[in-house]
C-alpha cells in the first residue's frame, strides 16, 4: 500500500501502533454523541478507530499527499475531509454554534497553538484529547507548585479539568521522534465566568510567567506599580506557586489599581 512520506516541516510522525491508536480513540467514548474533529489524521490510523466507534467525524489535514491518501483508502471520509490549516480554520463555519470535540495525534511544532485555539472555542468544545510531546502534555496537566506549571497550565485549567492519561514511547512512530509523547484529555468544567476581565487575566498570567524566576512583586511591576499591602503575601510568591483562583484574585487587584489611576 502506498505510504505518505513524513514531512519534517509539518512535524509529521505517523503512529504505527494500533493498540495506542485505539486507546487514544477511546478517550472520546464519553462524548460519542458529540460531533468530532480530528486534527492531522495523516494516513488515518486513529481515524479508522474513530469511524469504527461510530463518531460523527470530520478531519482537518493540511498535507495534500495525506489528503489524497485518505480519499483513496478511507471512503467513509467522503465529503468529511477539510483540506486546510487547523490554526487558520474558522470552526464556526464548520459547526455553527453547536458543540464539537477535538482529537488528534498533534504535530509537535504547533501543539501549544492548537490548545490556545481550543480556548477560543471553549464554550463549544466540551472535550479535547490527543497525543503531543510529553513535555508539553505534562506542562498542561501540571498542578500549582510544579516546575512545569506555566501559562498553558493556568489558562487551560481555568476552563478545563486536565488528565494526563499515559506516555507513548518513540518506537511506535515512523519516523520515530527524539522525545516521548503523552496523551491527555481536557474536559470542560462548570465555570461559565472567571469573575474577572478575561483579557486582563491572560495578560497577568503571561506577564507573571515571562519572568518566572522572579517573585510576582518584581515580575508584575509593569502592570501593577502600586502594589496593595493586602496582596503582600501573594506578591512574595513566584508565579508557579499560584492557583488559578489566586491568579483571578490578582487580576482583579490589577484592575482595581488601574481604575484609580
Amino acid at each position: 500500500m502506498q505510504q505518505v512520506k513524513a514531512k519534517k516541516s509539518l512535524g509529521q510522525h505517523f503512529l504505527t501502533d494500533l493498540s495506542v491508536a485505539r486507546r487514544i480513540a477511546d478517550t472520546m467514548e464519553p462524548h460519542k454523541d458529540t460531533p468530532l474533529m480530528e486534527v492531522g489524521p495523516g494516513m488515518g490510523v486513529l481515524t479508522r478507530f474513530l469511524i469504527e466507534s461510530g463518531h460523527d467525524l470530520r478531519v482537518v489535514e493540511l498535507d495534500t499527499e495525506s489528503v489524497a491518501y485518505l480519499q483513496k483508502h478511507i471512503p467513509a471520509l467522503d465529503g468529511r475531509i477539510i483540506a486546510d490549516d487547523f490554526l487558520r480554520l474558522d470552526l464556526k463555519a464548520v459547526y455553527g454554534d453547536k458543540p464539537f470535540c477535538i482529537i488528534g495525534n498533534y504535530p509537535y511544532n504547533i501543539s501549544s497553538q492548537i490548545f490556545f485555539k481550543v480556548l477560543e472555542y471553549k464554550d463549544q468544545v466540551p472535550c479535547c484529547s490527543g497525543m503531543l510531546q510529553r513535555e508539553v502534555a505534562q506542562r498542561i496537566a501540571a498542578p500549582p507548585g510544579s516546575k512545569t506549571y506555566g501559562i498553558l497550565s493556568v489558562l487551560l485549567q481555568a476552563w478545563y479539568d486536565v488528565e494526563y492519561l499515559f506516555t507513548v514511547d518513540e518506537n511506535v512512530f515512523d519516523p520515530p521522534p527524539k522525545v516521548k509523547s503523552g496523551v491527555i484529555r481536557l474536559t470542560r468544567n462548570s465555570v461559565t465566568s472567571l469573575g474577572c476581565d478575561e483579557t486582563l487575566f491572560k495578560t497577568v498570567v503571561k506577564t507573571a510567567f515571562g519572568q518566572r524566576r522572579k517573585t510576582l512583586r518584581n515580575s508584575l511591576k509593569s502592570i501593577l506599580p502600586a502594589q496593595p499591602p493586602e496582596l503582600a503575601e501573594m506578591l512574595a510568591l513566584r508565579p508557579e506557586q499560584l492557583s488559578v483562583a489566586q491568579f483571578i484574585e490578582l487580576t482583579n487587584a490589577v484592575a482595581a489599581c488601574r481604575a484609580v489611576e
